[in-house]
Protein backbone atom coordinates (compact mmCIF):
# COMPACT_ATOMS: atom_id res chain seq x y z
CA UNK A 1 0.00 0.00 0.00
CA UNK A 2 1.17 3.25 -0.89
CA UNK A 3 1.99 5.43 2.06
CA UNK A 4 -0.07 7.75 3.49
CA UNK A 5 1.06 11.28 5.13
CA UNK A 6 1.01 10.56 8.98
CA UNK A 7 1.21 13.59 11.54
CA UNK A 8 4.61 13.97 13.27
CA UNK A 9 5.37 14.06 16.99
CA UNK A 10 3.21 17.25 16.84
CA UNK A 11 3.33 17.75 20.76
CA UNK A 12 6.69 18.21 20.94
CA UNK A 13 7.45 21.46 19.30
CA UNK A 14 5.02 23.20 21.78
CA UNK A 15 7.27 21.91 24.63
CA UNK A 16 10.43 23.06 22.53
CA UNK A 17 8.43 26.73 22.50
CA UNK A 18 8.37 26.97 26.32
CA UNK A 19 11.80 25.93 26.41
CA UNK A 20 13.01 28.36 24.35
CA UNK A 21 11.47 31.23 26.42
CA UNK A 22 14.08 30.92 29.33
CA UNK A 23 17.00 30.90 26.12
CA UNK A 24 15.74 33.08 23.28
CA UNK A 25 14.98 36.36 24.48
CA UNK A 26 11.36 37.60 23.64
CA UNK A 27 9.62 40.83 23.61
CA UNK A 28 9.02 43.18 26.00
CA UNK A 29 5.34 41.30 26.24
CA UNK A 30 4.35 40.70 29.77
CA UNK A 31 4.14 37.06 29.76
CA UNK A 32 1.66 35.91 32.71
CA UNK A 33 2.02 32.52 34.72
CA UNK A 34 -1.76 31.90 33.42
CA UNK A 35 -0.62 31.32 29.40
CA UNK A 36 2.91 29.00 30.37
CA UNK A 37 0.36 27.01 32.51
CA UNK A 38 -2.38 26.97 29.51
CA UNK A 39 0.14 26.12 27.23
CA UNK A 40 2.08 23.37 29.42
CA UNK A 41 -1.50 21.88 30.41
CA UNK A 42 -1.67 21.79 26.20
CA UNK A 43 1.28 19.67 25.23
CA UNK A 44 0.91 17.34 28.34
CA UNK A 45 -2.60 16.47 27.14
CA UNK A 46 -1.41 15.80 23.24
CA UNK A 47 1.36 13.48 24.75
CA UNK A 48 -1.55 11.42 26.12
CA UNK A 49 -3.99 11.88 23.38
CA UNK A 50 -6.56 14.12 24.98
CA UNK A 51 -7.43 16.07 22.11
CA UNK A 52 -10.19 18.21 23.36
CA UNK A 53 -8.68 19.04 26.19
CA UNK A 54 -5.95 20.06 24.37
CA UNK A 55 -7.27 22.36 22.36
CA UNK A 56 -9.59 23.94 25.26
CA UNK A 57 -6.18 24.80 26.93
CA UNK A 58 -5.17 25.90 23.34
CA UNK A 59 -7.93 28.47 23.03
CA UNK A 60 -7.70 29.85 26.54
CA UNK A 61 -3.97 30.15 25.96
CA UNK A 62 -4.53 32.21 22.60
CA UNK A 63 -7.42 34.43 24.58
CA UNK A 64 -4.57 35.13 27.58
CA UNK A 65 -2.26 36.12 24.58
CA UNK A 66 -4.36 38.06 22.87
CA UNK A 67 -5.17 39.94 25.87
CA UNK A 68 -1.53 40.55 26.88
CA UNK A 69 -0.49 41.39 23.50
CA UNK A 70 -2.28 40.42 20.50
CA UNK A 71 0.36 40.80 18.00
CA UNK A 72 3.33 39.57 20.48
CA UNK A 73 5.12 36.31 20.22
CA UNK A 74 2.69 34.08 23.06
CA UNK A 75 -0.18 35.28 20.42
CA UNK A 76 1.69 33.35 17.11
CA UNK A 77 2.85 30.44 19.42
CA UNK A 78 -0.59 29.87 20.68
CA UNK A 79 -2.09 29.94 16.98
CA UNK A 80 0.87 27.89 15.68
CA UNK A 81 -0.09 25.37 18.31
CA UNK A 82 -3.89 25.35 17.48
CA UNK A 83 -3.24 24.98 13.76
CA UNK A 84 -1.09 22.00 14.68
CA UNK A 85 -3.47 20.38 16.67
CA UNK A 86 -5.98 20.89 13.67
CA UNK A 87 -3.40 19.25 11.29
CA UNK A 88 -2.81 16.00 13.83
CA UNK A 89 -7.12 15.64 14.07
CA UNK A 90 -7.40 16.21 10.22
CA UNK A 91 -9.01 19.24 10.59
CA UNK A 92 -6.87 20.78 7.19
CA UNK A 93 -9.65 23.41 6.33
CA UNK A 94 -8.83 24.74 9.64
CA UNK A 95 -4.86 24.55 9.97
CA UNK A 96 -4.14 26.71 7.13
CA UNK A 97 -5.48 29.97 8.38
CA UNK A 98 -4.30 29.16 12.00
CA UNK A 99 -0.57 28.08 10.84
CA UNK A 100 -0.59 31.37 8.30
CA UNK A 101 -1.51 33.57 11.16
CA UNK A 102 0.87 32.29 13.59
CA UNK A 103 3.60 32.26 11.02
CA UNK A 104 3.30 35.98 10.16
CA UNK A 105 3.11 36.84 13.99
CA UNK A 106 6.04 34.88 15.17
CA UNK A 107 7.60 36.57 12.02
CA UNK A 108 7.13 39.73 13.04
CA UNK A 109 7.44 39.32 16.91
CA UNK A 110 10.73 37.10 17.10
CA UNK A 111 11.94 37.70 12.98
CA UNK A 112 12.18 35.16 10.38
CA UNK A 113 15.23 33.27 11.54
CA UNK A 114 14.19 32.04 15.51
CA UNK A 115 13.35 28.69 16.38
CA UNK A 116 9.91 29.63 17.10
CA UNK A 117 9.35 30.23 13.55
CA UNK A 118 10.70 26.74 12.64
CA UNK A 119 7.64 25.34 14.48
CA UNK A 120 4.91 27.24 12.55
CA UNK A 121 6.99 25.97 9.49
CA UNK A 122 6.80 23.09 9.81
CA UNK A 123 3.15 23.08 10.95
CA UNK A 124 2.43 24.15 7.72
CA UNK A 125 4.75 22.17 5.72
CA UNK A 126 3.23 19.07 7.42
CA UNK A 127 -0.13 20.88 5.95
CA UNK A 128 0.98 21.09 2.33
CA UNK A 129 2.39 17.95 2.65
CA UNK A 130 -1.05 16.10 4.12
CA UNK A 131 -3.16 17.95 0.97
CA UNK A 132 -0.97 16.87 -1.75
CA UNK A 133 1.08 20.48 -2.54
CA UNK A 134 4.81 18.89 -2.50
CA UNK A 135 7.03 21.71 -3.97
CA UNK A 136 5.19 24.15 -1.18
CA UNK A 137 6.10 21.13 1.36
CA UNK A 138 9.04 21.13 0.70
CA UNK A 139 10.05 24.59 0.66
CA UNK A 140 8.55 24.96 4.17
CA UNK A 141 10.07 21.62 5.74
CA UNK A 142 13.74 22.54 4.39
CA UNK A 143 13.60 25.99 5.87
CA UNK A 144 12.04 24.93 8.91
CA UNK A 145 15.20 22.28 9.28
CA UNK A 146 17.82 25.32 8.29
CA UNK A 147 16.23 27.48 10.66
CA UNK A 148 16.82 24.73 13.83
CA UNK A 149 20.44 23.27 12.68
CA UNK A 150 21.37 27.26 12.33
CA UNK A 151 19.69 28.38 15.65
CA UNK A 152 19.42 25.31 18.00
CA UNK A 153 22.59 23.12 16.35
CA UNK A 154 22.67 19.81 14.58
CA UNK A 155 21.90 17.63 17.72
CA UNK A 156 18.93 18.93 19.14
CA UNK A 157 15.28 16.79 19.50
CA UNK A 158 13.48 19.74 17.20
CA UNK A 159 16.37 19.09 14.29
CA UNK A 160 15.48 15.36 14.38
CA UNK A 161 11.60 16.53 14.18
CA UNK A 162 12.13 18.28 11.36
CA UNK A 163 14.82 15.79 9.69
CA UNK A 164 11.41 13.10 10.45
CA UNK A 165 9.35 15.12 8.52
CA UNK A 166 11.65 16.07 5.51
CA UNK A 167 12.47 12.27 5.08
CA UNK A 168 8.63 11.11 5.42
CA UNK A 169 8.01 13.67 2.60
CA UNK A 170 10.86 12.77 0.62
CA UNK A 171 9.39 8.90 1.32
CA UNK A 172 5.98 9.64 0.15
CA UNK A 173 7.85 11.35 -3.00
CA UNK A 174 9.14 7.91 -3.67
CA UNK A 175 12.94 9.52 -3.00
CA UNK A 176 14.53 6.73 -1.07
CA UNK A 177 17.83 7.75 -1.54
CA UNK A 178 17.44 11.43 0.36
CA UNK A 179 14.92 9.70 2.72
CA UNK A 180 16.81 7.29 4.50
CA UNK A 181 19.19 9.14 5.67
CA UNK A 182 17.30 12.20 6.87
CA UNK A 183 15.20 9.22 8.32
CA UNK A 184 18.40 7.31 10.12
CA UNK A 185 20.11 11.04 11.39
CA UNK A 186 16.67 11.68 12.60
CA UNK A 187 16.45 8.31 14.89
CA UNK A 188 20.04 8.75 16.19
CA UNK A 189 19.53 12.56 17.33
CA UNK A 190 16.42 11.55 19.11
CA UNK A 191 18.13 8.10 20.82
CA UNK A 192 20.86 10.29 21.94
CA UNK A 193 19.59 13.22 23.43
CA UNK A 194 16.32 11.76 24.73
CA UNK A 195 17.57 7.79 25.27
CA UNK A 196 16.48 4.67 23.20
CA UNK A 197 13.02 4.51 25.34
CA UNK A 198 12.04 7.69 25.21
CA UNK A 199 8.30 8.22 24.02
CA UNK A 200 9.35 10.57 21.34
CA UNK A 201 11.72 8.33 19.91
CA UNK A 202 9.19 5.82 18.75
CA UNK A 203 8.57 8.45 16.09
CA UNK A 204 11.76 8.35 14.78
CA UNK A 205 11.50 4.34 14.68
CA UNK A 206 7.98 4.36 13.06
CA UNK A 207 9.02 6.64 10.23
CA UNK A 208 12.44 4.92 9.81
CA UNK A 209 10.39 1.24 10.01
CA UNK A 210 8.01 2.61 7.46
CA UNK A 211 10.66 3.32 4.78
CA UNK A 212 12.10 0.08 5.01
CA UNK A 213 8.58 -1.84 4.77
CA UNK A 214 8.26 0.47 1.33
CA UNK A 215 11.99 -0.58 0.60
CA UNK A 216 11.24 -4.77 1.01
CA UNK A 217 13.66 -4.88 4.02
CA UNK A 218 11.52 -6.52 6.18
CA UNK A 219 13.10 -7.80 8.99
CA UNK A 220 14.60 -4.25 9.56
CA UNK A 221 11.32 -2.99 9.26
CA UNK A 222 9.77 -5.49 11.69
CA UNK A 223 12.67 -5.09 14.49
CA UNK A 224 11.73 -1.20 14.63
CA UNK A 225 8.15 -1.65 14.35
CA UNK A 226 8.08 -3.89 17.78
CA UNK A 227 10.45 -1.73 19.29
CA UNK A 228 8.58 1.62 18.13
CA UNK A 229 5.60 -0.51 20.01
CA UNK A 230 7.00 -1.67 22.88
CA UNK A 231 8.41 2.25 23.58
CA UNK A 232 4.54 3.62 23.29
CA UNK A 233 2.64 1.21 25.06
CA UNK A 234 5.52 1.44 27.88
CA UNK A 235 5.41 5.49 27.84
CA UNK A 236 2.02 6.07 26.46
CA UNK A 237 0.01 3.30 27.08
CA UNK A 238 -1.83 0.48 24.62
CA UNK A 239 -4.19 3.10 23.28
CA UNK A 240 -2.42 5.96 21.89
CA UNK A 241 -2.18 7.00 18.17
CA UNK A 242 1.58 6.35 17.90
CA UNK A 243 1.36 3.14 18.88
CA UNK A 244 -1.11 2.38 16.01
CA UNK A 245 1.04 3.11 14.01
CA UNK A 246 3.37 0.85 14.80
CA UNK A 247 0.73 -1.62 14.88
CA UNK A 248 -0.63 -0.83 11.27
CA UNK A 249 2.97 -1.00 10.11
CA UNK A 250 3.17 -4.44 11.47
CA UNK A 251 -0.15 -5.39 9.79
CA UNK A 252 0.80 -4.24 6.75
CA UNK A 253 4.43 -6.07 6.99
CA UNK A 254 2.36 -9.37 7.84
CA UNK A 255 -0.12 -9.42 5.24
CA UNK A 256 2.99 -8.56 3.32
CA UNK A 257 4.10 -11.77 4.33
CA UNK A 258 1.03 -13.96 4.28
CA UNK A 259 0.34 -14.15 7.31
CA UNK A 260 -3.00 -12.98 7.43
CA UNK A 261 -4.87 -13.90 10.47
CA UNK A 262 -2.30 -12.37 12.64
CA UNK A 263 -1.91 -8.96 10.00
CA UNK A 264 -5.64 -8.70 10.33
CA UNK A 265 -5.82 -8.88 14.37
CA UNK A 266 -2.94 -6.25 14.52
CA UNK A 267 -5.01 -4.21 11.70
CA UNK A 268 -8.38 -4.24 14.08
CA UNK A 269 -6.35 -3.33 16.55
CA UNK A 270 -5.07 -0.24 15.27
CA UNK A 271 -8.40 0.60 13.66
CA UNK A 272 -9.98 0.57 17.11
CA UNK A 273 -7.29 2.75 18.41
CA UNK A 274 -7.33 5.46 15.46
CA UNK A 275 -11.35 5.52 15.60
CA UNK A 276 -11.41 6.07 19.56
CA UNK A 277 -8.83 8.72 19.44
CA UNK A 278 -8.96 10.33 16.29
CA UNK A 279 -13.34 10.01 15.06
CA UNK A 280 -14.33 7.94 12.51
CA UNK A 281 -13.61 10.79 9.76
CA UNK A 282 -9.48 11.46 10.47
CA UNK A 283 -7.09 10.47 7.53
CA UNK A 284 -5.17 7.72 9.55
CA UNK A 285 -8.36 5.95 10.26
CA UNK A 286 -8.59 5.93 6.35
CA UNK A 287 -5.36 4.40 6.28
CA UNK A 288 -5.91 1.78 8.90
CA UNK A 289 -9.53 0.85 6.71
CA UNK A 290 -7.67 0.51 3.90
CA UNK A 291 -4.99 -1.41 5.25
CA UNK A 292 -7.79 -4.36 6.76
CA UNK A 293 -8.91 -4.12 3.03
CA UNK A 294 -6.32 -5.31 1.56
CA UNK A 295 -5.40 -8.07 4.19
CA UNK A 296 -9.27 -9.64 3.24
CA UNK A 297 -8.43 -9.16 -0.50
CA UNK A 298 -5.38 -10.95 -0.47
CA UNK A 299 -7.38 -13.66 1.47
CA UNK A 300 -9.74 -13.42 -1.52
CA UNK A 301 -12.52 -12.04 1.06
CA UNK A 302 -13.79 -9.58 -1.56
CA UNK A 303 -17.06 -9.25 -0.15
CA UNK A 304 -15.54 -7.79 3.39
CA UNK A 305 -12.68 -5.89 1.42
CA UNK A 306 -14.58 -3.60 -1.05
CA UNK A 307 -17.34 -1.90 1.42
CA UNK A 308 -13.91 -0.89 3.25
CA UNK A 309 -11.95 0.41 0.00
CA UNK A 310 -15.12 2.53 -0.14
CA UNK A 311 -15.49 3.80 3.37
CA UNK A 312 -11.39 4.98 2.74
CA UNK A 313 -12.38 6.27 -0.38
CA UNK A 314 -14.67 8.46 0.68
CA UNK A 315 -12.98 9.55 3.84
CA UNK A 316 -9.78 10.56 1.95
CA UNK A 317 -12.06 12.33 -1.24
CA UNK A 318 -14.06 14.28 1.95
CA UNK A 319 -10.94 15.15 3.71
CA UNK A 320 -8.50 15.79 1.20
CA UNK A 321 -10.29 16.58 -1.81
CA UNK A 322 -11.11 14.41 -5.05
CA UNK A 323 -7.32 14.82 -6.38
CA UNK A 324 -5.15 13.84 -3.72
CA UNK A 325 -2.65 11.16 -4.42
CA UNK A 326 -4.11 9.76 -1.46
CA UNK A 327 -7.13 8.61 -3.34
CA UNK A 328 -5.20 6.36 -5.55
CA UNK A 329 -4.95 3.37 -3.46
CA UNK A 330 -8.61 3.05 -2.50
CA UNK A 331 -9.22 3.32 -6.49
CA UNK A 332 -7.13 1.16 -7.75
CA UNK A 333 -8.02 -1.79 -5.67
CA UNK A 334 -11.84 -1.01 -6.32
CA UNK A 335 -10.50 -1.24 -10.13
CA UNK A 336 -8.87 -4.57 -9.35
CA UNK A 337 -11.72 -6.05 -7.32
CA UNK A 338 -14.81 -5.00 -10.35
CA UNK A 339 -12.17 -5.92 -12.65
CA UNK A 340 -12.16 -9.64 -11.13
CA UNK A 341 -16.09 -9.58 -11.38
CA UNK A 342 -16.10 -8.77 -14.64
CA UNK A 343 -17.43 -5.20 -14.03
CA UNK A 344 -15.24 -4.03 -16.83
CA UNK A 345 -17.33 -0.52 -17.31
CA UNK A 346 -16.64 0.17 -14.01
CA UNK A 347 -13.49 -0.78 -13.02
CA UNK A 348 -11.43 1.03 -15.79
CA UNK A 349 -12.58 4.17 -15.49
CA UNK A 350 -11.69 3.84 -11.69
CA UNK A 351 -8.51 3.28 -12.49
CA UNK A 352 -7.99 5.64 -15.19
CA UNK A 353 -8.56 8.32 -12.38
CA UNK A 354 -6.34 6.57 -10.24
CA UNK A 355 -3.56 6.97 -12.67
CA UNK A 356 -4.29 10.50 -13.78
CA UNK A 357 -4.76 11.73 -9.76
CA UNK A 358 -0.94 9.79 -9.50
CA UNK A 359 0.46 11.38 -12.49
CA UNK A 360 -0.33 15.32 -11.63
CA UNK A 361 0.23 14.95 -7.89
CA UNK A 362 3.62 12.53 -7.85
CA UNK A 363 4.92 12.43 -11.49
CA UNK A 364 5.04 9.78 -14.68
CA UNK A 365 7.74 7.46 -12.93
CA UNK A 366 6.70 7.61 -9.15
CA UNK A 367 6.73 3.72 -7.85
CA UNK A 368 2.96 4.36 -6.96
CA UNK A 369 2.07 4.27 -10.48
CA UNK A 370 2.99 0.98 -11.57
CA UNK A 371 0.27 -0.97 -8.98
CA UNK A 372 -2.45 0.98 -10.96
CA UNK A 373 -0.76 0.99 -14.11
CA UNK A 374 -0.52 -3.69 -13.55
CA UNK A 375 -4.42 -3.17 -12.83
CA UNK A 376 -5.28 -1.26 -16.37
CA UNK A 377 -2.92 -4.24 -18.00
CA UNK A 378 -4.50 -6.63 -16.79
CA UNK A 379 -8.05 -5.36 -17.60
CA UNK A 380 -6.90 -4.52 -20.87
CA UNK A 381 -5.79 -8.32 -21.17
CA UNK A 382 -9.33 -9.55 -20.02
CA UNK A 383 -10.81 -7.52 -22.67
CA UNK A 384 -8.80 -8.93 -25.25
CA UNK A 385 -6.60 -5.90 -26.07
CA UNK A 386 -3.15 -7.47 -25.61
CA UNK A 387 -1.61 -4.74 -27.37
CA UNK A 388 -2.69 -2.18 -24.91
CA UNK A 389 -1.80 -4.29 -21.91
CA UNK A 390 1.92 -4.83 -23.05
CA UNK A 391 2.96 -0.79 -22.63
CA UNK A 392 1.12 -0.61 -19.34
CA UNK A 393 3.16 -3.79 -17.96
CA UNK A 394 6.35 -3.08 -18.90
CA UNK A 395 5.91 0.29 -17.86
CA UNK A 396 5.21 -0.85 -14.58
CA UNK A 397 8.13 -2.58 -14.46
CA UNK A 398 10.40 -0.12 -15.50
CA UNK A 399 8.96 1.80 -12.75
CA UNK A 400 9.44 0.00 -10.21
CA UNK A 401 12.82 -1.68 -10.96
CA UNK A 402 14.19 1.49 -11.10
CA UNK A 403 12.78 3.10 -7.97
CA UNK A 404 13.22 0.06 -5.61
CA UNK A 405 15.99 -2.68 -7.36
CA UNK A 406 15.44 -5.96 -9.21
CA UNK A 407 14.79 -7.93 -6.24
CA UNK A 408 11.71 -6.11 -4.63
CA UNK A 409 8.37 -8.16 -4.28
CA UNK A 410 6.64 -4.94 -6.37
CA UNK A 411 9.13 -6.21 -9.15
CA UNK A 412 8.26 -9.16 -8.99
CA UNK A 413 4.42 -8.48 -9.21
CA UNK A 414 4.67 -6.40 -12.48
CA UNK A 415 7.55 -9.31 -14.18
CA UNK A 416 4.80 -12.27 -13.63
CA UNK A 417 2.03 -9.51 -14.91
CA UNK A 418 3.94 -9.48 -18.42
CA UNK A 419 4.85 -13.27 -18.46
CA UNK A 420 1.04 -13.93 -18.09
CA UNK A 421 0.69 -11.38 -21.10
CA UNK A 422 3.64 -13.48 -23.11
CA UNK A 423 2.47 -16.89 -22.02
CA UNK A 424 -1.47 -15.95 -23.66
CA UNK A 425 0.33 -14.77 -26.55
CA UNK A 426 2.14 -18.01 -27.29
CA UNK A 427 5.47 -15.95 -26.51
CA UNK A 428 6.91 -18.63 -24.63
CA UNK A 429 10.51 -17.78 -25.06
CA UNK A 430 10.00 -14.47 -24.01
CA UNK A 431 7.48 -15.31 -20.73
CA UNK A 432 9.87 -18.29 -19.25
CA UNK A 433 12.92 -16.12 -18.51
CA UNK A 434 10.40 -14.09 -16.82
CA UNK A 435 8.49 -16.61 -14.60
CA UNK A 436 12.08 -17.35 -13.55
CA UNK A 437 12.89 -14.00 -12.41
CA UNK A 438 9.14 -13.65 -10.53
CA UNK A 439 10.03 -16.83 -8.66
CA UNK A 440 13.54 -16.08 -7.82
CA UNK A 441 12.79 -12.72 -6.36
CA UNK A 442 9.78 -13.82 -4.68
CA UNK A 443 11.83 -17.08 -2.91
CA UNK A 444 14.68 -14.42 -1.63
CA UNK A 445 12.16 -11.59 -0.67
CA UNK A 446 9.15 -13.11 1.09
CA UNK A 447 10.51 -16.43 1.92
CA UNK A 448 9.50 -20.66 0.53
CA UNK A 449 6.51 -20.83 1.57
CA UNK A 450 4.95 -17.21 0.94
CA UNK A 451 1.34 -17.58 -1.11
CA UNK A 452 2.96 -15.70 -4.23
CA UNK A 453 5.69 -17.63 -3.95
CA UNK A 454 3.16 -20.42 -4.75
CA UNK A 455 1.03 -18.46 -7.38
CA UNK A 456 4.48 -17.91 -9.88
CA UNK A 457 5.27 -21.48 -9.25
CA UNK A 458 1.83 -22.34 -10.85
CA UNK A 459 2.07 -19.82 -13.39
CA UNK A 460 5.48 -21.35 -14.92
CA UNK A 461 4.29 -24.37 -14.64
CA UNK A 462 1.30 -23.89 -16.71
CA UNK A 463 4.31 -22.93 -19.13
CA UNK A 464 5.80 -26.03 -18.79
CA UNK A 465 3.10 -27.94 -19.62
CA UNK A 466 1.92 -25.85 -22.40
CA UNK A 467 5.71 -26.53 -23.49
CA UNK A 468 5.72 -30.61 -23.44
CA UNK A 469 7.61 -30.57 -20.46
CA UNK A 470 5.10 -32.26 -17.94
CA UNK A 471 7.42 -33.51 -15.12
CA UNK A 472 8.64 -30.14 -14.94
CA UNK A 473 5.57 -28.56 -14.34
CA UNK A 474 4.12 -31.35 -11.65
CA UNK A 475 7.21 -30.85 -9.95
CA UNK A 476 6.55 -27.55 -9.40
CA UNK A 477 2.88 -27.79 -8.84
CA UNK A 478 3.57 -29.91 -6.24
CA UNK A 479 5.40 -27.47 -4.32
CA UNK A 480 2.99 -24.82 -5.01
CA UNK A 481 0.24 -27.41 -3.60
CA UNK A 482 2.47 -27.90 -0.49
CA UNK A 483 3.14 -24.24 0.40
CA UNK A 484 -0.75 -23.81 -0.14
CA UNK A 485 -0.99 -26.78 2.20
CA UNK A 486 0.88 -25.00 5.23
CA UNK A 487 -1.39 -23.47 8.31
CA UNK A 488 -1.20 -19.62 7.97
CA UNK A 489 1.06 -19.13 10.58
CA UNK A 490 3.84 -21.62 9.37
CA UNK A 491 4.05 -18.94 6.32
CA UNK A 492 6.81 -16.98 7.24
Amino acid sequence: MPPTWKSSSWCRWLIAGLVCAAVWPAPAVAQGPSWEALMTAAALALQEARFSEAERSLQAALREAERLAPDGREAGLSLAGLAALSVALGRYAEAAPLGQRGLDRLERAVGPEHPDVAAALQTLGSLSHALGRGAEAEARLRRALAIREKALGPERPEVAESLNALGGFFRAQGRYAEAEPALSRALGITEKALGPDHADTAASLNALAAMYLDQGKYADAERLFQRALAVTETARGRQHPEGARSLAGLASLDDTQGRYAKGQALAERALAIRERALGREHPEVAESVHGLAEIYGHQGKQAEAEPLFRRALAIREKGLGADHPDLAAPLTHLAALSGAQGRHAEAEPLARRALLISEKALGAEHPYLAETLMVLGSLSLRQGRPAEAEPLFRRALAISEKALGSEHPQVARSVAHLAALYRAQGKFAEAEPLYQWAVAVREKALGPNHPDLAESLEAYALLLRQTQREAEGAQLEARARAIRARPPRENP
